[in-house]
């Protein structure tokens, strides 16, 4: 493990723990920064879900702390979303690294535009019948626990979405569950990629703790400011991390330029060599590009979010 993961990806939880506190969402931050830092797609959903498990229980904890838990709903319907986090996770072990990287790519940025133009919260609904409200309830816990056992970012913005829209649940008791719930999908999936070998403990305990630290500070900021201010920290981010990608590119281009003047000159071998760095440099660039792009998307996701 190399030093340039931690500096990468600790200051990018920060920054999620940060955004999670004031308007959620931060793993589609989180994620793409594990992804960013070179770890393979297993491990990086592993890992983060080290870290967000971490912020998950912390939440839990506060919320259990002021009464706002129904512990008994809540663990009825955990069973729901362990057996469904399960699925969810032995899913995506059994895909080969590449072709999850590929469905990553196109899930992150999907959930990333839902987040930013779906409908929000709203207030509360007629309730439902006892029964029916359970039956949809536990539906909502195993789908969702699914999608968070095989990928995972914004689980807890879907489970108070539908526990509200679709349980008919009030806003205060669908959030205590909503935690709970997330909170045992992020422990069921994290065992099964830990028993697979694909966490990363020093890394995620790290990136864990500096999530704590922004979420603290998001919570201290949103009560004295809301989500004013956000928006300018989260551009200053992506300046700082667009940065090496812009870098990265115009060593290519300067690789190709020079492939172009080595071919006129008439020196094969050396154009040959330069062309092969050239495409190794295409390479690298594109699969950084493709990071960097979901990083982009779910950063400015979250800043129109906060700032709506």
């Amino acid at each position: 493990m190399e030093g340039i993961q931690f500096l990468l990806v600790c200051p990018l939880a920060c920054l999620a723990g940060f955004v999670d506190a004031v308007a959620g969402g931060g793993g589609l931050i989180s994620l793409p920064a594990y992804l960013m830092a070179g770890l393979p797609a297993h491990v990086a959903i592993g890992t983060n879900k080290l870290s967000s498990a971490m912020g998950t229980a912390l939440s839990v904890g506060k919320l259990a702390r002021r009464g706002y838990v129904p512990w008994k709903r809540a663990l009825v319907l955990a069973v729901g979303s362990l057996a469904g986090s399960a699925a969810g996770a032995s899913l995506a072990l059994r895909l080969d690294d590449e072709a999850f990287r590929r469905v990553m790519l196109v899930i992150l940025p999907v959930t990333a535009a839902y987040l930013l133009w779906g409908k929000g919260v709203g207030g509360d609904r007629p309730p439902f019948p006892p029964g029916k409200t359970f039956a949809i309830a536990l539906t909502v816990a195993l789908g969702v626990g699914v999608y968070d056992g095989f990928y995972g970012p914004g689980t807890g913005t879907f489970l108070l979405l539908l526990l509200t829209a679709a349980a008919h649940l009030p806003l205060a008791t669908a959030n205590g569950v909503a935690k709970v719930l997330n909170l045992t999908t992020n422990l069921t999936g994290l065992s099964l990629f830990w028993l697979h070998g694909q966490v990363l403990l020093p890394l995620g305990l790290a990136a864990g703790a500096c999530g704590l630290v922004g979420n603290w500070l998001g919570t201290t900021f949103f009560l004295e400011k809301g989500g004013r201010g956000v928006k300018p920290i989260m551009l200053g981010v992506l300046a700082l991390c667009a940065y090496p990608f812009l870098q990265l590119g115009i060593q290519y281009l300067l690789y190709k330029l020079t492939a172009f003047l080595a071919s006129v000159i008439g020196d094969t071998e050396l154009c040959g060599l330069i062309g092969g760095l050239g495409g190794a440099f295409g390479l690298i660039l594109g699969m950084v590009g493709s990071c960097a792009l979901v990083l982009l998307v779910s950063i400015l996701a979250s800043a129109a979010v906060v700032t709506s």
